[in-house]
């Protein structure tokens, strides 16, 4: 009885361990018959109990077609039957992807994100008029908030139009406006009474559920 043993090591290799080694005996049976119409039929039987061993997949779209593809797989592409999608190749899923491309975006003032850059991109090709200002003086405005995120200080208006000049090529030009931006200690408190309401609900929910005697 010791002598029929067999070890993972003398067994065939598993293409795809999730679907075991019942289903890679299968298809090596499958490969093994000499008629194409019993290879069908067993191929076939295989198909329905991989379906049946990933139910989750049946919500997937083309479910059918990702099984047969992994029954080809598994068999090393040498399994010849009826297919009802096209036979993949074994060079084409050896193949290595494309490399993607990262954006590679070096900003000079980093603090204030690549949103920043967006938009102001978008209101230099805007028509001139009271649209492109308002904009441009929210854009302003967020720079400032921005700068005072990273600066946890305070900031004159002056150096925000001077990047906002520069970040636009030029083109956005506030420097000789009268309005003034919102007032650094208006934008810090915005920003620190929205951390302190979060604190703040979170105390609440502790109390509520902290033990009474």
């Amino acid at each position: 009885m010791i002598d029929n043993l067999e070890y993972n090591t003398e067994r065939e290799h598993l293409i795809i361990p999730e679907y075991g080694r019942h289903i890679q005996k299968m298809i090596s049976y499958a490969k093994s018959r000499e008629t194409k119409e019993e290879r069908n039929k067993v191929a076939k039987a295989i198909i329905a109990v991989m379906g049946n061993l990933q139910p989750h997949l049946r919500d997937v779209p083309d479910f059918q077609h990702k099984l047969w593809d992994q029954l080809f797989i598994m068999s090393n592409f040498e399994l010849d039957v009826d297919s009802p999608f096209e036979k993949p190749s074994k060079e084409e899923l050896s193949e290595r992807p494309v490399p993607l491309k990262y954006p590679q975006n070096f900003p000079k003032y980093r603090f204030y994100g690549n949103n920043i850059k967006t938009m102001i991109d978008v209101a230099r090709t805007w028509e001139e008029g009271e649209m492109k200002e308002a904009l441009v003086y929210t854009i302003a405005n967020h720079m400032k908030k921005c700068f005072l995120n990273w600066n946890k200080d305070t900031v004159e208006d002056d150096v925000i139009y001077d990047h906002l000049f520069e970040l636009s090529n030029g083109e956005l030009n506030i420097k000789n406006s009268e309005e003034d931006l919102t007032d650094s200690s208006s934008l810090m408190k915005a920003s620190s009474g929205k951390k302190y309401s979060n604190n703040k609900k979170g105390h609440k929910k502790n109390n509520r559920n902290r033990k009474r005697y």
